[in-house]
């Protein structure tokens, strides 16, 4: 069997991974002016990196938002398409080692796709995620590179943010110890150091899209959710989530491949015998 090439196109970011024997070949990212560029130039590159021929190549299956703009055969190869919820849950199913959870699919806006073994579904979403931190540090920092936000909350303290329940009560309240947050930014003045501001739009977009999370799960028995997409990588994750963790009794997972998901679940589309 040859390798299976999925990829997830976004509008100008395209991520590949090559599948074969279920195993997972060296992921990869682009970025281009448009989906097209982008896609062309990550198969491309993929296939010199890995030094993989087009003979080698049994399917490419595409993803996500810019897939739309792809109508014909990649490389003249065999070509099809993955509805993106199902290649969130597929991915992810398939790097978390779950078989019921919630996929939080955390990338310009966040959506939430529940997997109960094959049964894979899109329950909703939520219009906070990458968009929302880039947008509010351009507005609030004048930038929106992620290195340079991420340099500015390393040095933040969230205390002089948001509002916790130490401030308001001499006591915890039934299930909300001292340090929960209980108003995000409440705390914020306007001279308020650029370092503190921007660990408090991380951590207000992080817990956000965790704390809807947990709400789409009322009532579905699931205590596990998979975080994947590009946010996964931003290191404040690993003191939000366990947080919350701690606070709800539920389980964040954060794969090794995460920020590929799509693209793999993607490829699994093909692997897993659904018609492309």
């Amino acid at each position: 069997m040859g390798i299976v090439i999925g990829i997830d196109v976004g509008i100008s970011t395209t991520k590949i991974v090559g599948l074969r024997d279920q195993q997972v070949i060296s992921p990869i990212r682009i970025t281009a002016a448009d989906p097209v560029t982008s896609l062309y130039g990550a198969f491309g590159k993929y296939l010199h990196d890995n030094n993989i021929s087009l003979g080698d190549v049994e399917q490419v299956m595409v993803t996500g938002v810019g897939s739309s703009y792809i109508n014909e055969p990649v490389y003249g190869l065999p070509t099809g398409k993955t509805d993106e919820f199902i290649a969130d849950g597929l991915g992810a199913r398939f790097e978390s080692g779950l078989t019921k959870a919630i996929v939080v699919s955390m990338g310009t806006g966040t959506s939430f796709v529940q997997c109960d073994g094959d049964n894979i579904q899109h329950i909703g979403g939520i219009g906070i995620g990458g968009g929302t931190l880039q947008g509010l540090s351009r507005v609030m920092l004048n930038t929106r590179d992620p290195q340079q936000i991420q340099s500015l909350a390393n040095q933040g303290d969230i205390s002089h943010i948001n509002l916790s329940i130490g401030d308001i009560s001499s006591r915890p309240l039934p299930g909300l110890p001292m340090d929960a947050t209980a108003s995000l930014f409440s705390k914020a003045q306007y001279n308020a150091p650029k370092e503190d501001i921007a660990l408090g739009i991380i951590t207000m977009v992080l817990q956000t899209i965790g704390s809807a999370a947990i709400l789409a799960a009322l009532n579905s028995g699931i205590k596990d959710f998979v975080l994947i997409g590009n946010l996964t990588l931003w290191p404040q994750c690993q003191k939000v989530y366990p947080n919350l963790e701690k606070f709800y009794g539920v389980r964040f997972h954060i794969p090794q491949y995460s920020e590929f998901c799509t693209a793999i679940g993607a490829a699994l589309y093909y692997f897993k015998g659904f018609q492309p």
